[in-house]
């Protein structure tokens, strides 16, 4: 019996040997493999690291910081659990305002404490010693230690690894806080400390899709999420905008451009992204100075005013680039006919004589016939001078060198879907028939997919168009693909019958403004429906869930963002300004720690300097949408099985080992 089953022991390992020898370059002899396992199986009995999740952000900067430096109220509550009943709610807000912005924080702090500033900073720091601790309990000292900074990791670790209420070690901890005082380093051990709370207050953060458009930060926004120790991003239709325009599809560079010219907000392509705009002002001011443009006047958002002047010439550019965009889009619908998208060329069902324009077999007058650059026989093609203003766009999106590098973090960081913990994360929806069932979409290939396929295979296809190895027709088409993600019928990122931009700007009956919305956010409150995507993603688990973005719940109009009987969850309440009269509110965040799932409830945030001077957060409501029975561990998640996995193939490198399959390498 024991000579069968070393036999069937042997068997395995020699099929597995050379995995099995690339271990043992890490793990080179027993005491090496043995430790790890015993680091492995301690990891899994840590508490579930938190996760946080956003959407929809839309370019709003300030308070995507603030939201982070404050993890959705995580700190706060930790704060609050740690210290109620010791100290004054006031006091909890000031010490949550420190760890927010601590260099601003102690500007104003030592205009009024100067005259007792060291007793302050004692107890201070001793404070934000026990927060540290708090949020440090859930990870290995490992993983604490490598997010410490290098100039205090050495106190930082021994502040929280001794208790100054051991009176044994009283005397030592007063004395290193004495001398990060003495030797006048306590402004820089508290920016530091507050730094590391913030870091370890969320383990893994979740960006549910569009970063860019309306405001003006999304390059910031970006900046900042470079500099972010671990996160991922599930790729929005706005996202998607930017990166086929930095992909060199010229009716993505237009809608961006539009868009921008909208919202007035030029802060992202010029200051963010050196995009020259003066070919098209010329162009614009040439082309359409005798127009009023009524039509496109940008809505401009709080804290953004422009002169009369500004306003008109915004109003010029906003047009000359929409009927360019609407001529490229065209070029495109033609060129792809199995997108069936032929009938958006609006512009060749224009009577221009009579300003009548025919959808569908019937006529709607149009609010403007204006169109200088439009030739009725060809009402697709740019003019020289269009095309002219096309290649200087063109050229200055594919030459920025910062614009290709947040695309790749897109890239590298970001997919149509990610599964988390038995959550299932996408942007806006998977297509749906009529009956719930999963709908099959044709990709490039001729080939139908649906569900988990149909995410993949998109993936896939976007991808294509920023590899060198691509073949050139799969790459072309993947360029043109962008535009069908953008607003195609079928698109999870769209989902809708049309996009009615030409009928917004043009015509008068406000009827054929409508977009029909696809069936999934029709049955999305089904719980069977739910289930359904679910199991087609190979979701497991009893509390599993859809978690989205993408469409703005009206909390004011009484709308749940809880569905499904909690089987899913939008967390799209409105962050970005453009939203807030709509939704009532300025947006959703979700935290998931090891006790549950927390939905925060935003009011629009001020500025930073507000929320420091005054000491408030953001104001917010938390509804509890889940709790666990019992506090999740590292074992019960993702990273558990992972972790289990390892420890499986460490054990069998022991084995290896002990009956002299491998030698150790000593």
């Amino acid at each position: 019996m024991i000579a069968s089953t070393h036999s069937q022991r042997e068997k395995f390992l020699n099929r597995d040997m050379h995995y099995l020898q690339l271990l043992s370059t890490s793990f080179p002899t027993i005491a090496a493999a043995a430790t790890e396992i015993i680091n492995l199986e301690a990891i899994l009995n840590l508490p579930k690291g938190t996760e946080h999740f956003l959407a929809d952000l839309h370019g709003e900067s300030q308070a995507f910081k603030h939201v982070l430096k404050n993890a959705s109220g995580n700190i706060r509550r930790k704060v609050s659990e740690l210290f109620k009943g010791y100290i004054r709610d006031s006091k909890i807000r000031e010490l949550c305002t420190l760890i927010y912005y601590p260099e601003e924080k102690l500007e104003l702090i030592k205009d009024v404490e100067m005259e007792d500033i060291e007793d302050w900073y004692h107890i201070t720091i001793h404070r934000l010693v026990l927060v540290c601790r708090d949020v440090a309990s859930k990870y290995s000292h490992s993983k604490v230690r490598k997010s410490l900074p290098p100039d205090f990791s050495y106190i930082i670790e021994e502040l929280m690894h001794e208790r100054s209420d051991d009176q044994d070690k009283a005397a030592y901890v007063n004395g290193i806080v004495d001398s990060i005082i003495s030797t006048g380093r306590a402004d820089d051990f508290i920016v530091a400390i507050c730094n590391v709370i913030q870091r370890l207050a969320i383990d893994q953060l979740h960006i549910l899709g569009d970063i860019y458009d309306r405001g003006s930060g999304a390059h910031i926004i970006l900046d900042t999420l470079r500099q972010y120790h671990s996160w991922d991003i599930q790729w929005g239709n706005h996202d998607m905008l930017w990166m086929g325009a930095c992909a060199g599809n010229n009716a993505c560079i237009c809608n961006v451009l539009r868009l921008s010219l909208r919202y007035a907000n030029l802060a992202t392509l010029e200051e963010g992204y050196g995009i020259n705009l003066v070919p098209l002002a010329t162009f614009a001011m040439d082309t359409y100075g005798d127009d009023p443009c009524e039509e496109f006047m940008p809505r401009l958002l709080q804290g953004n005013t422009l002169d009369e002047k500004t306003m008109r010439l915004t109003a010029q550019m906003h047009k000359a680039i929409s009927v360019i965009q609407f001529k490229k889009e065209a070029q495109i619908f033609h060129r792809r006919p199995e997108w069936q998208m032929e009938n958006r060329c609006l512009l060749q069902h224009i009577d221009y004589e009579r300003g009548v324009c025919t959808i569908d077999g019937q006529e709607y007058e149009m609010s403007s016939c204006h169109f200088p650059t439009v030739d009725p026989n060809n009402p697709n093609e740019l003019t020289e001078e269009e095309s002219q203003l096309m290649e200087k766009l063109h050229h200055s999106f594919r030459v920025c060198e910062k614009l290709r590098k947040h695309i790749k973090m897109l890239l590298s960081h970001g997919c149509m879907y990610s599964i988390f913990n038995q959550n299932l994360l996408f942007h806006a929806s998977c297509p749906l028939n009529e009956d719930g069932s999963l709908k099959e979409v044709a990709l490039y290939d001729g080939h139908k997919y649906s569900g988990h396929e149909l995410m993949h295979n998109i993936g896939m296809l976007v991808r294509a168009a920023f590899q060198n190895d691509t073949d050139n027709e799969l790459r072309l088409y993947a360029r043109d693909y962008f535009l069908y993600l953008w607003c195609g019928k079928d698109s999870p990122l769209f989902d809708k019958s049309k996009m009615a931009t030409f009928e917004r700007y043009f015509l008068t009956d406000k009827t054929t403004y409508k977009e029909e919305k696809g069936y999934y956010f029709q049955l999305r409150d089904n719980e069977a429906v739910c289930d359904r995507i679910l199991d087609a993603f190979g979701v497991k688990g009893e509390n599993r869930h859809i978690i989205n973005g993408h469409v703005p719940v009206h909390a004011s109009k009484g709308e749940n963002p809880i569905k499904a009987n909690g089987k899913l969850m939008v967390i799209d309440g409105g962050f970005s300004e453009a939203y807030h009269k709509e939704t009532g509110i300025a947006g959703y965040t979700l935290v998931y720690h090891s006790r549950g799932f927390q939905l925060v409830q935003h009011e629009p945030f001020t500025s930073a300097r507000d929320a420091i001077q005054r000491g408030i957060d953001i104001k917010s409501t938390t509804q509890l949408v889940e709790l666990s029975a019992h506090r999740m561990l590292v074992a019960d998640t993702d990273k558990g099985d992972e972790l289990r996995a390892q420890i499986a193939d460490l054990r069998d490198l022991l084995y290896a080992y002990r009956h002299g399959i491998l030698k150790e390498k000593k």
